[in-house]
């Protein structure tokens, strides 16, 4: 679930996906203040708009907003208020990890593209890279699907130059953190570092 809320730009709507595929075509039915968008063939719930968000709850963000157990049991009680049924399936386990590049090969219709297994933990990782310093064997830190990046960008899963990638390997500027070089490059930690870790970026 990717939540976004920008006052002054779009007004008091909280903007709540809930799916990240793309809808083919939408049908959107307003019940009170939630706004409920569907995919007109399942009938499914990919989306939904809570107008007049601030008297639910307190937004004190430009952009994408935390999704903490708090946030999300304060959005429950909106959605209840509003005699809505809205399933939110949410995951809080940390999209920001230490990862092991177990290996390294050469993208096959890319020269400057690697793809690389990376140990995450629970599970290992196939992610397209472009980072030139990249290597097998090294830790690394792992934006996973769902993650939201300090610039805002939220990561998906990709595939790129025909080739799926299922997350990204971050750099140091990527995860603005201070001071860190202009030179393109994934950051590289410690060899200590444990796997599956959380990693902390830092806050704006």
């Amino acid at each position: 679930m990717n939540v976004a809320y920008n006052k002054e730009h779009v007004g008091d709507v909280l903007l709540v996906q809930l799916a990240s595929e793309k809808i083919i075509k939408t049908v959107m039915e307003r019940i009170g203040d939630v706004a409920i968008l569907k995919e007109e063939a399942t009938g499914e719930v990919k989306a939904f708009n809570l107008f007049n968000a601030s008297k639910y709850m307190e937004l004190n963000v430009a952009g994408n907003v935390e999704v903490t157990p708090e946030f999300v049991e304060k959005l429950e009680a909106a959605i209840t208020a509003n005699n809505v049924e809205v399933s939110l399936d949410v995951d809080f386990s940390p999209k920001f990890v230490v990862g092991h590049v177990e290996e390294k090969e050469k993208h096959p219709n890319a020269d400057k593209l690697s793809i690389c297994k990376v140990n995450v933990g629970d599970e290992t990782l196939q992610i397209v890279c472009g980072a030139p310093n990249v290597e097998a064997g090294q830790k690394v830190v792992v934006a996973k699907i769902g993650a939201v990046m300090p610039s805002g960008l939220l990561i998906k899963e990709g595939n790129l130059r025909g080739v799926d990638s299922f997350g990204m390997l971050c750099s140091a500027r990527e995860l603005a953190i201070p001071g860190a070089p202009e030179v393109k490059g994934i950051l590289v930690l410690e060899a200590d570092a444990e796997v599956g870790t959380a990693f902390a970026i830092p806050t704006r």
